[in-house]
């Protein structure tokens, strides 16, 4: 039987500015402007990493379907593999489509220009890193991700990288009260950082965090930018949340927000409703997260 496999791709910068008319950008392009620079050169190479992926799965036999992110996406649960084709970003998107027994791979389309921790391969590579996939002789690594939930409502258990607490705006004071392990403190900050090992090489650790091991069962969570008055000294900055426990977090803010691994899926968080955050029994099945150290050593684009 033809393996069924569903490729979520994202489109360039170029690509989804340049060819709806926005004549500024189009301009600062034709100009070479320093603010643009490679941008047609990242949407080429991430082309051909795209064709190069459509003909590698016509070759092997799979039963593709492509969609670009914002489409309307098939349901859940019927693919062999779901594989992303441009950063981390992408990955990030579309781990929240995959429970934790479909496997994922991830494929850097411009490693120039895109973050690709997560990816196993880029355009050099690409019918192999398939083929190997397809296969199953790709290693595959189980990641913890996170569970959300608001009130009484499970909002997700597939946070893979981070969810950011704060404000409505960057420039207002996040106001709450962080609970963990026994302990309670209002605080005021410009936000709380928390998420699994995954994503402790990104902006938790950007935030004075700790890198994980891959393998880590724990959460980690940073405040950030804690408001530092006279005489005032939070307990709770950092801290490693154990399987089993969680923290909680109740909102003293009428706009408040979270943001779940980036900025495609944003709650409201109002006044006096409670978060709470925990390991998630939905881990994610990944493949090839150890092909990284490998592809450092070879040329980051495509000649």
């Amino acid at each position: 039987m033809r393996p069924k496999v569903l490729v979520v791709y994202k489109k360039s910068t170029y690509q989804r500015y340049v060819g709806r008319a926005q004549e500024r950008l189009k301009d600062l392009i034709e100009h070479s402007d320093v603010s643009v620079e490679g941008l047609l050169h990242e949407h080429e190479i991430h082309q051909e990493t795209l064709r190069q992926a459509k003909a590698a799965l016509r070759d092997l036999g799979a039963q593709a379907v492509l969609r670009y992110r914002p489409e309307p996406l098939p349901e859940e649960g019927a693919w062999d593999l779901i594989v992303t084709l441009g950063g981390d970003g992408t990955l990030l998107w579309a781990s929240h489509l995959a429970d934790s027994s479909t496997p994922m791979l991830a494929i850097n389309s411009a490693p120039d220009t895109s973050v690709g921790y997560f990816c196993a391969g880029d355009g050099h590579d690409v019918h192999e890193v398939l083929a190997a996939a397809l296969e199953g002789s790709l290693k595959a690594s189980r990641l913890a991700r996170m569970r959300v939930d608001v009130g009484d409502t499970v909002i997700s258990t597939r946070v893979l990288n981070d969810a950011l607490y704060c404000h409505e705006s960057p420039a207002a004071t996040s106001r709450y009260i962080l609970e963990y392990a026994g302990d309670q403190e209002r605080q005021m900050s410009s936000g709380v950082w928390i998420g699994p090992a995954a994503g402790s090489t990104a902006a938790i650790r950007s935030a004075g965090g700790k890198v994980l091991p891959t393998g880590s069962q724990k959460i980690q969570f940073v405040i950030r930018e804690p408001y530092r008055g006279v005489d005032n000294k939070y307990r709770l900055v950092k801290g490693m949340v154990p399987p089993g426990e969680e923290l909680k977090i109740t909102s003293r803010m009428t706009k408040g927000r979270i943001f779940l691994d980036g900025t495609q899926k944003v709650y409201s968080i109002g006044i006096g409703d409670r978060i709470r955050m925990t390991l998630s029994d939905e881990p994610l099945t990944l493949l090839g997260l150890d092909r990284r150290n490998e592809r450092s050593s070879k040329p980051s684009a495509l000649k």
